[in-house]
């Protein structure tokens, strides 16, 4: 498993609208300011945004006074959440991203619980983090890639 730029933008976005949330309900975040802020291309994060959009980690809305907000509060969105949206299965080899595994080999693969004590490890870790550890970590610091 290795995370593209896709799945790190997507916590920098995340990260970013949790920072920049002024707890207007009426009041959301341009897509422009973000990628300003970022450093990012805002082509690039379009295409970021609506996947966490369709995935139900943030909500926007179009035109004058427009942009993006977190759906739920920063608490609430785990790393492994984002990442899975993004960057679909966080398991470390592909035989593993199907229940029940259908590898013609598994019975008798020994390097299985190997890989399977490894997704194990990432899933859990990735699940204990949340955005708003991140905005709240000393080692973070926005607008860096």
């Amino acid at each position: 498993m290795k995370i593209t730029t896709k799945g790190r933008y997507a916590l920098h976005v995340m990260i970013d609208l949790a920072e920049n949330d002024t707890g207007r309900p009426d009041e959301y975040i341009r897509l422009s300011d973000i990628a300003e802020r970022q450093g990012l291309s805002e082509k690039y994060l379009e295409s970021i945004i609506a996947l966490l959009n369709r995935g139900g980690f943030v909500m926007g809305v179009r035109g004058k006074g427009g942009g993006y907000k977190l759906a739920r509060p920063a608490s609430e969105c785990t790393v492994a959440g984002v990442l899975r949206c993004t960057e679909g299965s966080l398991q470390p080899v592909p035989c593993l991203d199907v229940k029940p595994i259908s590898c013609p080999k598994a019975e008798g693969c020994k390097t299985l619980p190997v890989w399977e004590g490894l997704g194990m490890v990432i899933n859990e870790y990735l699940e204990s983090v949340t955005v708003e550890f991140l905005v709240n970590s000393e080692g973070y610091k926005s607008g860096t890639k």
